[in-house]
């Protein structure tokens, strides 16, 4: 909005044509997502608390989880008003791409937030049952992929699909494009609540891959980028790098509350609507096969469930102490600090690897 209300004037106000720039406004949106969530934040808190609305631990998990039961959750709240706040009022709201990155976390958000309320309203660890979360998810990705196939019909958008590392091989996938996407948004969002579960274990993996993606976001918009790097460029999708400065920005304000020990967690709330915001600017910007390296943590985590679950139901024995695999190594001695630090700078490697790609074509 402030986009819209400043820009116009910048002939009479030359100052004001700093606006029109993406690194400004990105940059500016970033800031004010920080201070939203820094500035919230104990507010958020103290309302939570009072409305004694506290994390529910489930009794089979490692034991010193318990001593968190109780702590103010249901905080993605914070993180998404952080995020939207600022993407409205910086991003160019005429820009389709803004508004399906919007009412996409918003929706995951609202899968969340359900399974959140009832695991509250339930005292239970168990909330919207699987399939019905699925049902949501999946709903939400296919209207996703409607959107972008209504925008591939008006020459806004292709369905083609780029590979790392080679530069001639890009199939259009037609009307395949959509169960990619529901496929992309769907294990994205799963894989992002499969890793919530420590203090600032997930927002702090997100964080690196939403400041990667800020980088693939600005360089897919970026048409002389684009084209050195034999990308497939969308100059309107550069506005998407203020929608994903603004959740970098949003995710580190939470982690000062959310960091060891946590004064406030997430949620589903939040773990959904940061995995589909995620995966739908993967998809956005045509970089869905990048987004399994840009969230290397996420898949280690989602596939050590699968190959837990896969495994004790074929053979009656488990691979991993227990999934997923952060719990794994908190019973192997690993302290909860070791764990969170190790898989940052793991997820920094992830993030850097996933960029040196954009060259090796």
């Amino acid at each position: 909005m402030l986009y819209h209300l400043l820009y116009p004037f910048h002939t009479e106000l030359s100052v004001l044509n700093v606006t029109r720039y993406i690194t400004f406004r990105t940059a500016i949106a970033s800031l004010t997502a920080l201070a939203i969530s820094l500035l919230l934040g104990p507010w958020m808190i103290r309302k939570l608390r009072e409305a004694q609305i506290g994390q529910v631990i489930r009794a089979e998990g490692p034991a010193t989880h318990q001593p968190k039961a109780g702590t103010p959750t249901m905080g993605g709240l914070l993180i998404l008003i952080a995020a939207l706040t600022p993407t409205l009022l910086w991003a160019d709201l005429t820009n389709p791409y803004i508004w399906i990155a919007i009412l996409s976390t918003i929706a995951f958000g609202a899968v969340g937030f359900v399974d959140d309320y009832l695991k509250i309203s339930r005292q239970s660890h168990h909330g919207l049952r699987p399939r019905y979360k699925f049902v949501a998810q999946i709903g939400i990705a296919v209207a996703v992929g409607m959107a972008l196939l209504a925008l591939t019909d008006e020459g806004l958008y292709n369905t083609n699909l780029i590979f790392p590392f080679f530069k001639d091989f890009v199939p259009d996938l037609g009307w395949l494009y959509v169960p990619l996407v529901v496929l992309v948004l769907v294990g994205a969002s799963n894989a992002v609540n499969l890793t919530d579960g420590l203090d600032g274990l997930a927002i702090g993996t997100f964080t690196v891959a939403a400041a990667a993606f800020t980088g693939l976001a600005y360089v897919t918009g970026h048409r002389v980028l684009a084209e050195y790097l034999l990308l497939v460029g969308f100059s309107p999708t550069a506005e998407l790098t203020i929608f994903c400065g603004s959740l970098v920005g949003a995710s580190l304000g939470f982690l000062w509350y959310n960091s060891y020990p946590a004064d406030i967690f997430m949620g589903d709330v939040g773990s959904l609507a940061l995995g589909g915001a995620l995966g739908t600017v993967a998809v956005l910007i045509k970089q869905e096969l990048l987004l399994p390296l840009v969230g290397g943590i996420f898949v280690l985590e989602a596939a050590s469930v699968i190959i837990q679950v896969a495994v004790f139901r074929m053979t009656g024995r488990r691979v991993f102490k227990m999934a997923p695999l952060h719990h794994h190594f908190e019973l192997s001695g690993w302290s909860e600090p070791k764990i969170i630090g190790r898989s940052l700078i793991v997820a920094v490697i992830f993030a850097l690897f996933t960029l040196t790609t954009l060259k090796l074509r």
